[in-house]
């Protein structure tokens, strides 16, 4: 595997983006660790543990803790196969412009509409689960009124430091990685060594959640734990033109945020298991929110308050690095005509240098759903979380699919970072994971409820269904001129371009 090909080396970033046919509007500020720092505040272990810590218990006991590994290597796979994507194609947008330039505009729109939607349900549920966490730093009753409120607070704050411009997204993206370290790593591993009052023979203890029937069936009901953990690495490629040396540096930065994101989560979730004094009422169902009551028992009233600081971080700095990545892809899109209002939003701020009307839309329509929740049933926020997750699986296999039929094709990435041989194998490794990971995720439930089974797959069936039906009645693929099903094409002019740099020097 190279990361140091002598293909594009020699391109500078304006030339690069002169070659996929864009010139530089952004500020190049953000540096490898920035990127991977927005990359990782995204993922945020933090976040993912402590949402889904007591379902995953309920559901499949402490042995769910090994979907941390499955979905980590498959997630590394699809990073592997997005690396080589974006080091030929590192342009705004990520999943938008890699689709449209492996496929084509129709397979594009298609993708980037239920990634969008995926992205903006996700804001959502990331800002609900943080106001948790305000709510008892403050010592606030958690009321319907008080949960709208705080997540309203928190979705505003990080569009207001949005609006500063790339330099404060990557600092406080670096604040971010730093309470998410602490949060989890550190926190995690004082659990283990200090506060442990399991063996760590209960990581193969069921504590009988299967009931009478089989283990492999509330095992794979677990998989939600492990699932909504491993993505968010991909919006290191959404800010690609704010990136010096993108071409290198984002590959990079992907397989950084699952492999420290993965070890984050592992320590965090293995401390908490191990550190929790009422295990079976967890496993059991009879403790919704645990997790509160193990940091305090471990580390006291006021260590419990500490950690509600770190963890308020690190949900604030998930919610903009959200938002960043959300907006960047609206701008790609907009930026290629395929959205009405598209010269609106494809606007960048004058002084900031952010696509500021973008941005606008990544926290407004947010704020709309926040309102829906509110009015809506209490289990509506575990059901578009839910939704959430299928949504972004299914835009990175979109990748992963178009990838492979390139290669088939006969194409050869062109960026500096390059799998070599290897490069097919693992592609259809990605692909049968993600069809594995999709199934996981739409399997319908079993409460005999039917809206309550079948909540994931309506809710795509909408998003996808309005989505085809823009498509086929507004055209908008006909009104773009953006290049589309290039990468061949785009493999040999990269090729052929530092050559003659070559040759010149």
């Amino acid at each position: 595997m190279s990361t140091e090909s002598r293909s594009t080396t020699e391109l500078n970033d304006s030339e690069h983006l002169a070659v996929l046919g864009y010139q530089d509007s952004f500020d190049r500020s953000m540096s490898l660790w920035a990127n991977f720092a927005l990359g990782f505040t995204y993922l945020s272990p933090l976040v993912g543990v402590y949402s889904l810590f007591a379902i995953a218990m309920a559901a499949g006991g402490p042995p769910s803790v090994f979907w941390i590994f499955i979905v980590g290597a498959g997630q590394m796979l699809v990073a592997l196969v997005f690396g080589e994507v974006v080091s030929q194609y590192p342009i705004h947008g990520g999943i938008y412009p890699w689709t449209r330039r492996l496929w084509g505009r129709r397979y594009a729109w298609m993708a980037a509409w239920v990634y969008i939607w995926a992205m903006i349900v996700t804001i959502t549920a990331v800002a609900e689960f943080g106001s948790g966490f305000l709510a008892s730093l403050f010592e606030v009753e958690v009321t319907r009124e008080t949960t709208l409120g705080l997540t309203v607070l928190l979705l505003v704050v990080a569009l207001a430091l949005n609006f500063t411009g790339t330099k404060t997204m990557a600092r406080v993206a670096r604040i971010g990685l730093a309470s998410e370290l602490i949060g989890v790593i550190a926190v995690g591993l004082y659990l283990l060594i200090f506060q442990r009052k399991q063996s760590f023979g209960v990581f193969f203890d069921s504590m009988g959640v299967e009931g009478d029937g089989s283990y492999l069936h509330a095992f794979m009901g677990a998989a939600l734990a492990g699932l909504f953990l491993f993505y968010g690495f991909e919006a290191c490629g959404d800010v690609a033109e704010e990136v010096a040396s993108p071409a290198r540096r984002i590959p990079r930065a992907m397989m950084m945020t699952i492999v420290v994101g993965g070890v984050s989560a592992l320590f965090s979730f293995g401390g908490y298991v191990l550190a929790a004094p009422n295990l079976q009422e967890i496993v059991n169902g009879q403790d919704p929110d645990p997790i509160p009551a193990i940091l305090e028992s471990a580390l006291g009233p006021v260590g419990a308050k500490i950690f509600l600081v770190v963890a308020i971080t690190a949900f604030l700095s998930c919610v903009l690095s959200l938002q960043a990545a959300a907006s960047r892809l609206i701008f790609s899109f907009a930026r290629d005509g395929m959205v009405p209002g598209h010269r609106w939003l494809s606007r960048v701020s004058g002084t900031a240098r952010v696509p500021a009307n973008a941005l606008i839309v990544a926290a407004s329509i947010p704020l709309a759903i926040c309102v829906i929740i509110y009015l809506g049933s209490d289990e509506l926020l575990t059901q578009i979380t839910s939704f959430a997750v299928l949504g972004i699986y299914i835009a990175f296999q979109s990748v992963v699919l178009a990838s492979l039929r390139q290669r088939l094709k006969g194409w050869r990435p062109a960026g500096p970072f390059s799998l070599g041989a290897a490069g097919f194998a693992i592609n259809v490794a990605a692909l049968a994971y993600g069809i594995f990971a999709m199934v996981l995720l739409a399997w319908p439930g079993s409460t005999g409820v039917f809206v309550t089974d079948w909540t994931v797959l309506i809710g795509l069936a909408v998003v996808a269904g309005t989505g085809l039906l823009y498509l086929l009645l507004a055209r908008p693929d006909a009104k773009s001129t953006a290049p589309a099903g290039d990468a061949i094409d785009v493999a040999a002019k990269l090729r052929a371009g530092s050559a003659r740099q070559a040759a010149v020097n």
